[in-house]
């Protein structure tokens, strides 16, 4: 996964120590060494994370991070502070100002790289909601949304997953300080049997469970329709940091390391509630109100006029991110003889069926839109060539392999789609709306000029199935 990395050190080693290590790992890296210049970058370069030092002259990174998480622009950017400090009330001061997580120095090469990856994918989840509520608000259907830092983060519902009685008891007793309703239990299947009939906020899980494997059991979190959006916060000891590390990449959110310090557990436990409530916020906002004015009623999809409006800030986005992004054009083939065949009833039930493909075909953060007839568009923002060319052939892929069902005698038909599509980079700036979907559209003529059920890109031309096979397995995230 690519991102655009700030490092904010006043000393050049340090600086030049942490590009290296990132650069090696294939993240963009932007470079600071004081405070205003790293607020200049924050606002100016759009970073995905930033690795912000404590202690520099002047403007030190306490106030540098209470500034960015101040600024509504840069308040979702997530911050990492790296210092050689080691009293927890400096570790706190830094997660109350908003800091997502806090290294001590020398850097734990694991540590750093699994909290980088972790924070990274978070930020870009935030950005694609953003982004929406952003297109909401132009058009006039919501009004600004607060930023992270002002969502209250008391009287949360939290379930502690611990078999010490002691270390329950005096989470507990921490968190209780918020008026939170916290719940403990010593094992999973109680967890599981609790969460099927209550929705918690926060789940926080001892990785040192003496009946099970702690790490496991937070994977099974993570897959669980239920939990999956649920934050999740990690207790480990000073020698489990490689499987913190795995507990982040497989989608934890934070962690916090024993003995635990009741003042730093009440600040990771904050700063996930309010990032949780906030991007509840965002998501309930966006649907609520948009689901009429800008879907189209009968496959749920967004309508042309969203479409246009999204589309016309994600290629500001992709100007200012310096990352990619495609557009496909679809058609489904031979459509007028659907309903010629079959009855308008059959065709709208073969529409649904395929909005519904496309939506399971691609990632959460990608847009599916019906232009009207038998033709969608899908735009997928910050994609690499690869990326888009698997996706593309995996939709393709998946409407000419099963039947769709209908209505009538039939039972079912078999429907392929002809897919035109280009990719908008970052060094092509006067791009307009029009003009991509112009583009796609091009693309999408010749698909189907040139035999249907297939998919042809801007520059490349004919994908080739086989080709294709198996690639979600070769191309990483």
């Amino acid at each position: 996964m690519s991102a655009r990395i700030l490092v904010v050190d006043d000393i050049l080693p340090n600086v030049k120590l942490l590009e290296a290590k990132l650069s090696q790992e294939y993240y963009d890296v932007l470079t600071a060494m004081n405070g205003p210049d790293a607020l200049k970058k924050v606002e100016e370069e759009s970073p995905d994370l930033v690795l912000l030092d404590v202690m520099m002259p002047g403007m030190d990174g306490f106030e540098v991070c209470t500034r960015i998480k101040q600024n509504p622009a840069t308040a979702h950017v997530p911050v990492v502070m790296v210092t050689a400090l080691t009293d927890s009330v400096d570790k706190v001061r830094g997660l109350e100002s908003g800091a997502d997580d806090f290294l001590s120095k020398p850097i734990n090469d694991v540590a750093l790289l699994a909290r980088v990856r972790s924070l990274v994918r978070l930020k870009m989840s935030t950005d694609e909601w953003r982004v929406r509520e952003n297109t909401a608000t132009q058009l006039g259907v919501v009004d600004e949304s607060a930023n992270v830092m002002e969502q209250s983060a008391e009287k949360a519902n939290i379930l502690i997953i611990e078999d010490k009685d002691f270390e329950l008891n005096k989470m507990k007793q921490t968190l209780m300080q918020d008026h939170d309703l916290v719940q403990g239990v010593s094992n999973g299947p109680e967890a599981l049997s609790l969460i099927k009939s209550q929705d918690f906020e926060l789940l926080i899980v001892s990785l040192n469970l003496a009946s099970e494997d702690g790490l496991r059991l937070c994977s099974h979190l993570r897959s669980n329709e239920r939990t999956r959006s649920i934050p999740l916060v990690m207790v480990a000891g000073q020698e489990d940091m490689q499987r913190v590390a795995h507990g982040l990449e497989i989608g934890a959110h934070d962690y916090i390391l024993r003995p635990v310090d009741r003042n730093e557990l009440l600040a990771r436990v904050r700063t996930q509630i309010r990032r949780k409530r906030f991007q509840e916020r965002l998501r309930s906002t966006y649907e609520i109100s948009l689901s009429m004015a800008l879907t189209d009623s009968l496959t749920g999809l967004y309508n042309r006029r969203y479409l246009e409006v999204h589309l016309e800030k994600l290629l500001e986005k992709n100007i200012e991110s310096k990352k990619a992004l495609a557009v496909l054009m679809m058609d489904i083939d031979f459509f007028k003889a659907v309903n010629d065949t079959h009855g308008h009833k059959a065709g709208d039930e073969v529409l649904q069926t395929f909005a519904q493909r496309m939506k399971d075909g691609l990632r959460s953060f990608d847009l599916v839109a019906r232009l009207g007839g038998e033709e969608f568009v899908a735009i997928l923002p910050d994609v690499t060539t690869e990326r888009a060319y698997m996706i593309a052939e995996r939709l393709r892929r998946a409407i000419e392999e099963l039947p769709f069902k209908i209505s009538g005698p039939a039972g079912a038909i078999s429907v392929t789609t002809s897919i035109g599509a280009t990719i908008i980079t970052a060094d092509q700036p006067n791009v307009s709306v029009y003009t991509s979907l112009e583009r796609a559209d091009k693309m999408l003529y010749d698909a189907k000029a040139g035999g249907r059920n297939c998919v042809i890109f801007e520059g490349k031309g004919k994908l080739d199935p086989e080709e294709f096979k198996g690639a979600e397995r070769r191309v990483i995230e």
